[in-house]
């Protein structure tokens, strides 16, 4: 379940004078959820009246707020001797700042070291804390860090995970988790503060063409049901399970259901394990076609009968809620924090049995009224599901009481030299 919803709170507007915060978002190479996630982020701190800097590799799509600032940080996925410059980087926009938050692993360890070899002693302006009237938080910021996803890899790619987690577990002032088994997983690991993470889909637009004239774009006839799957073509997304379960699909309906209409299964999204995936649809026949990278994914899920996913691990899937959104039947491996996402609006079946996700498509297919009632329970779960605005109160209230914790104020346009630069001015240090 999700936790409760944080009560609004009142914008910060800056046109008023009202304090506001110094936000450094922090963010390593990512694709997909993450960074949509960070962008939505920023946008909505800015919109509120802070004063936000986005630190990210270069390259990275995330600004959609002229108010918000892109500085580099070529953070990679990997150590890297050019990390070194990350964390001169960070710590200099720390010195700024009210909060860093990170986003991953990586970046939140980077995090933690940067902002943790700052003097606890000076404020970024200069004199003692006991003579502080600039208006900085003095010392150090807060650090949040999100975490988005479980360490996964070979043991030494798990190694270092390891002792990336105990970093963060224990230098970070709140983690935030994407799904229950993070945020328990930070606690066991020494988190002094941990909560589950919102992160909301954003609303997909109405579809722009109609069911008929998108089947028939690709080459669909009215008489086969569509299958339809949405992920990166990457280990994480499990596609090996899901070609064998359309193998299996295929296998039953020539054997047992003949008369029965025909069943095309489409992924679309590009990745790593393209060619990988392609050799596995031809070695094996089953009936999977890849599209590629597509941007008419709701027109796409509006042509669908049935969604899938066949995730490893997943946090809250942006592209299960966008699915539920839509009133798309769904079915999902039951891995992470899928489950908490689509409550009893799905049919989930174990990771790694491609006879059980079969068998939970092949029973949808057959029956037209079992998929109306999934539908309808999608489109009843979606609207449950946390909004913007909720991200937004619930991320204020995270800094807020870090603020509280630490005695420091934010700033304000009256205090000290802020009061000259103003709130749209550059962060300290960069």
């Amino acid at each position: 379940m999700f936790p409760p919803r944080p009560a609004p709170h009142p914008p910060l507007m800056r046109q008023t004078g009202a304090m506001s915060r110094r936000v450094v978002q922090l963010m390593g190479s990512a694709a997909g959820g993450v960074e949509r996630h960070v962008r939505e982020v920023a946008a909505l701190l800015a919109a509120d009246g802070c004063a936000v800097v986005v630190a990210a590799p270069p390259g990275s799509d995330v600004v959609a707020d002229d108010r918000v600032r892109h500085v580099v940080a070529d953070l990679a996925d990997r150590p890297q001797p050019s990390d070194l410059t990350v964390l001169r980087t960070v710590r200099r926009l720390a010195r700024g700042a009210d909060v860093v938050h990170a986003h991953g692993l990586r970046a939140g360890a980077a995090a933690v070291l940067a902002v943790r070899s700052l003097p606890r002693s000076r404020c970024a302006c200069g004199p003692s804390l006991e003579k502080a009237t600039c208006g900085c938080r003095s010392g150090r910021p807060g650090v949040v860090v999100t975490l988005h996803n479980l360490p996964v890899g070979g043991r030494a790619v798990r190694a270092v995970s390891a002792v990336l987690e105990r970093i963060v577990a224990r230098g970070a002032d709140t983690c935030l988790g994407v799904s229950s088994d993070l945020v328990e997983r930070a606690r066991q690991r020494g988190a002094r503060q941990a909560a589950r993470a919102l992160v909301p889909a954003p609303p997909r637009p109405a579809p722009g063409r109609s069911r008929a004239a998108v089947r028939a774009a690709l080459e669909v006839p009215d008489d086969v049901l569509l299958v339809l799957t949405v992920a990166r073509l990457a280990p994480q997304k499990g596609l090996p399970l899901l070609v064998d379960a359309a193998r299996l699909s295929a296998t039953a309906t020539a054997a047992a259901r003949s008369g029965r209409s025909g069943v095309r299964w489409l992924v679309a999204g590009d990745g790593p394990l393209h060619d990988e995936v392609a050799a596995q649809i031809v070695r094996t026949g089953a009936p999977v076609a890849l599209l590629g990278r597509r941007d008419d994914i709701g027109n796409l899920m509006a042509a669908a009968d049935v969604f899938c996913s066949t995730s490893v691990w997943e946090g809250q899937p942006l592209v299960v809620q966008e699915a539920l959104q839509l009133g798309v039947p769904v079915v999902a491996t039951d891995v992470g924090g899928t489950g908490e996402v689509t409550g009893e609006a799905a049919v989930l079946v174990p990771y790694g049995d491609p006879q059980a996700l079969a068998d939970a498509i092949t029973g949808l297919l057959d029956s037209p009224e079992d998929r109306q009632a999934l539908a309808r329970a999608a489109t009843a779960q979606a609207a449950r599901l946390p909004t913007a605005a909720d991200v937004l109160a619930q991320l204020t209230t995270t800094y807020d009481t870090l603020r509280q914790a630490s005695g420091m104020r934010f700033w304000s346009p009256g205090a000290g030299r802020d009061e000259a630069q103003g709130p749209d001015a550059p962060v300290a240090g960069t």
